[in-house]
């Protein structure tokens, strides 16, 4: 008999097995976290109304389970796992295990009508891995640089020459795959094209907000600026107003902007005259800079939205 009522299935992925569960249906399985265990979970799938599919990201582990079954048109949700955890503090349930956490999946997403997204491209997914070892690679030369002035042995010295000659290499090995990447996907390098027409924006940063932040142009400015982390959230209580701050949001994407705010400040005239203005009102720099940078994303998402390169207002 087909199930007729919308069913929400939450997804705990481990390396070697999936365990499934379907709310409200209440029916649990597991299958092997490969792709013939998750040909057998689309199959037992078949005879349901399935409205979402809720998940946590597991690195390395979850990649196939999101392609294989985003190929198949099942709404997919990626949700973070702190606020899956709150959830199931909030709700009272303290036990984990995998299949207690499949339910409490489940459960959130039908609860808090969780929306799906897009899976992102295979070429994006690529581009993502490249763009982690990029950043491991530039932990390893600031360790490098530090260690080759602290170093006084000859030997020492000469190691950490050698591995910040190789970091270089690897570096702009890993640029050129980017690059190419981006240029084998025309959508995608037309969006690159716009993000680096902003002044401030060069590519490495504009990569970086293609890949941490594929839903730009997507958004409305809100929504942008609180996606990067960049809208002050409130904290007032009865009379009291406390100070606002930012937080959460996608940090990477944040630190990404800070450098291109600051060239933005001295190049970007509408930018220069916001950060003086709220420089003249008392603000802080760092909070002057902020607002530069949460400037930048919305006016990113506003370019991508309309496809058109930045120019400069008329005098």
């Amino acid at each position: 008999m087909t199930a007729t009522i919308a069913q929400t299935l939450g997804v705990d992925i481990a390396k070697a097995t999936l365990d499934v569960y379907l709310h409200p249906e209440a029916a649990a399985q597991q299958f092997a976290n490969t792709q013939a265990g998750i040909a057998a979970l689309l199959a037992w799938l078949q005879p349901y109304a399935i409205s979402r599919v809720v998940f946590e990201p597991t690195g390395a582990y979850h990649r196939l389970f999101e392609r294989q079954v985003g190929s198949t048109g099942l709404p997919m949700v990626k949700v973070n796992p702190l606020q899956a955890r709150r959830f199931a503090e909030a709700i009272g349930r303290r036990a984990k295990t995998d299949a207690v956490d499949a339910a409490m999946l489940a459960r959130f997403g039908a609860l808090d009508e969780l929306q799906p997204r897009p899976v992102v491209s295979q070429t994006l997914s690529a581009m993502k891995e490249l763009l982690v070892a990029r950043r491991g690679l530039i932990k390893d030369r600031v360790a490098a640089t530090s260690r080759n002035h602290v170093h006084q042995a000859p030997l020492l010295k000469r190691f950490a020459v050698q591995r910040l000659r190789q970091v270089a290499r690897q570096l702009a090995a890993i640029d050129d795959a980017l690059r190419a990447l981006c240029r084998a996907d025309p959508g995608l390098q037309a969006r690159l094209d716009i993000l680096v027409s902003i002044p401030g924006i060069g590519e490495a940063t504009a990569l970086a907000m293609l890949i941490d932040m594929p839903e730009l142009g997507t958004l409305d400015h809100k929504c942008a600026a609180s996606l990067a982390g960049l809208a002050p959230i409130a904290r007032d209580a009865g009379q009291h107003s406390g100070k606002r701050c930012i937080r959460a949001g996608r940090a990477h994407l944040r630190q990404a902007l800070y450098m291109p705010a600051l060239v933005a400040i001295r190049f970007n005239t509408d930018l220069t005259a916001k950060y003086q203005a709220l420089v003249a009102a008392g603000k802080p720099p760092k909070v002057a800079i902020t607002a530069v940078m949460r400037k930048l994303v919305i006016l990113a998402n506003a370019l991508l939205h309309q496809g058109r390169a930045w120019t400069p207002k008329a005098a």
